[in-house]
């Protein structure tokens, strides 16, 4: 089984298109990586303000601290609409005195002093964003170190993260868009050369091998290169096959038309019984030998035409009156009924002249060898879009069940073909298929049996 490849346009596309999602995932992860902090950096300023603005308004006053929680600092928090606040201020001593006393207790407190210690944790259930801050008091009573513990809740961040990657993703989104459509664009103008030269191909005469002048990119030229070679070298075995079916169309058909010649030349009455049948069996075999050598040249011929010359628009009858003139021998049987009619002067069909009539030609042949016994018709009629050539003979026909062999080569034709075998029928075959036809048989009724060359009216199915 055939493995089919995938094209280039799709090849292009579709590594374009890997390339463009792998830097979209990394891009939307950067992305969200810069949500993250932003979003960290933006509210844990705002955390620190605060958490600064209530210890500056812690003071002592003989030996007594003093707690003035400023309504600015949780103004600062407050643009954080959906988040939970929690704050607890140790004193001197140690213990909270003021806020949510079980709000970071096991922390270490002093590593504060130095500067403000933030971290994530949880507390209540809730992932809260929490920092210490130190501040050191001193009078002639006491001094020694306070901490303000400010703990928010994290879902504003969380939203304004979210915000940041969602937009990061839209936009890389339609970039991704924009370029998808702009590699599929860019690629189907980028492939136009490829397509235009197989269209130059196809348009190109069956018979012209010469070498292709089509402007073709860089990337194409061995390419061009290569058919350019190809045709070269097909025109040269193409030349030489001409060559020798001309030859062999010479060198063979003359002597054997000699020999023929030769034969029926023999006096037979000065012959014993015994050499008269020998001479007879001579004249049969010789006969067999002429027709046989006669259908594998026409065959090569119309195997060698068939798919390389073009098909023009031909009146089938002319050529089908030819074919009759040519095939009928002038010592047929006087008894025998000949007759060749058309329905119409002018039967237009799309084909090669010499195929056409060389098909023809069998078709009579193998009437007249192998069917007819007093009568043969040759009709030429149109049957709706449909041109048939009607070759029936009185003969015994070919049973319905035998149809289907009767276009494969060397098979015997009937009962009177006795040792002889051919290729009248393969040779109507495969013109009828050249042409988008076909070669059938009408069951034999009351006037005979009929061999049909089914061919469509001109304009159906041109090549």
């Amino acid at each position: 089984m055939r493995v089919r490849e995938p094209s280039l346009f799709s090849r292009l596309v579709i590594r374009v298109g890997l390339v463009l999602l792998i830097g979209a995932s990394i891009l939307i992860t950067a992305a969200w990586y810069y949500g993250q902090t932003a979003a960290n950096k933006t509210y844990d300023q705002l955390l620190r303000g605060a958490a600064l603005q209530i210890a500056d308004g812690i003071t002592q006053t003989n030996g007594e601290l003093i707690v003035n929680l400023p309504p600015s600092a949780f103004e600062l928090l407050g643009f954080a609409e959906r988040d939970r606040i929690f704050y607890r201020i140790v004193g001197l001593d140690g213990k909270a005195i003021s806020g949510y006393p079980d709000l970071h207790l096991n922390d270490d407190l002093l590593a504060a002093r130095h500067s403000p210690e933030l971290e994530t944790t949880e507390y209540r259930g809730a992932e809260v964003r929490v920092i210490t801050v130190a501040r050191a008091l001193s009078d002639q009573a006491h001094s020694g170190w306070a901490y303000v513990i400010l703990a928010q809740t994290t879902e504003a961040r969380r939203t304004l993260a979210s915000e940041v990657t969602q937009g990061a993703m839209l936009i890389v989104g339609i970039m991704v868009f924009l370029g998808l459509v702009g590699t599929y664009l860019a690629v189907r103008y980028a492939l136009q050369p490829v397509t235009k030269l197989a269209y130059a191909l196809r348009l190109r005469n069956p018979e012209d091998l010469t070498p292709m002048q089509t402007v073709a990119p860089q990337e194409l030229q061995p390419f061009v290169e290569a058919i350019n070679h190809f045709m070269t070298r097909l025109d040269q075995r193409v030349i030489r096959l001409q060559q020798f079916i001309a030859d062999a169309a010479h060198q063979i058909r003359t002597p054997l038309t000699a020999l023929s010649a030769q034969v029926s030349m023999l006096d037979e009455n000065r012959m014993s019984q015994t050499d008269r049948e020998r001479t007879e069996r001579i004249k049969i075999r010789t006969g067999e030998l002429v027709q046989l050598t006669n259908q594998l040249l026409s065959h090569a011929m119309v195997i060698h035409r068939s798919g390389v010359i073009k098909l023009e628009k031909v009146n089938l009858v002319d050529v089908a009156r030819i074919a009759f003139h040519h095939t009928i021998p002038l010592t047929v049987d006087p008894d025998m009924v000949i007759s060749f009619e058309a329905a119409d002067p002018s039967l237009i069909v799309n084909g090669d002249p010499i195929s056409l009539r060389e098909a023809i030609a069998n078709i009579i042949s193998n009437a007249l060898r192998h069917g007819a016994i007093s009568r043969l018709d040759v009709r030429v009629i149109q049957a709706g879009q449909r041109i048939c050539l009607e070759v029936e003979d009185d003969g015994p026909g070919i049973p319905p069940e035998k149809w289907d062999q009767m276009s494969r080569r060397f098979n015997a034709m009937s009962p009177k073909a006795g040792a002889a075998s051919g290729l009248g029928f393969a040779i109507a075959a495969e013109v009828a298929l050249a042409h988008n036809g076909l070669l059938r048989f009408k069951e034999k009724g009351a006037t005979g049996f009929t061999v049909i060359l089914d061919i469509p009216c001109a304009g159906e199915n041109p090549s």
